[in-house]
């Protein structure tokens, strides 16, 4: 249950990267249990959303945080990159808003930079 709370970002990114690796290489399923949306994007490829013992998402990232009003109502947020993508989308730009971690941002948004030139 939140194994990285209280850590700073090297600490929460060593025994969250320990994890997925045990996960990986020991091919098990893990169950992370976290308030922080941007370590679940990170670190997992299925969510469950819950509110007061109740399931109210359930399914990949894509799936569920595309729910943003749901994952509201649960107390959560958005990853934050996620909300800046959709603050520009709203702005009028034309930006993949299914972006939950900064790398996959910097990522798709320089692919892009390099496919308009």
């Amino acid at each position: 249950d939140e194994p990285a709370a209280g850590l700073d970002p090297r600490g929460r990114d060593e025994i969250l990267g320990n994890i997925r690796t045990y996960q990986q290489t020991k091919s098990k399923t893990v169950i992370l249990i976290s308030h922080s949306m941007e370590d679940m994007a990170r670190y997992s490829d299925e969510l469950i959303v819950l509110k007061d013992s109740t399931l109210l998402l359930k399914g990949s990232l894509k799936e569920v945080f595309q729910q943003a009003d749901i994952i509201k109502d649960a107390g959560l947020r958005l990853p934050q990159v996620t909300r800046v993508m959709l603050a520009l989308k709203k702005k009028g730009l034309d930006v993949d808003t299914s972006v939950y971690t900064v790398e996959d941002a910097f990522k798709r948004l320089t692919d892009r930079r390099r496919s308009s030139c």
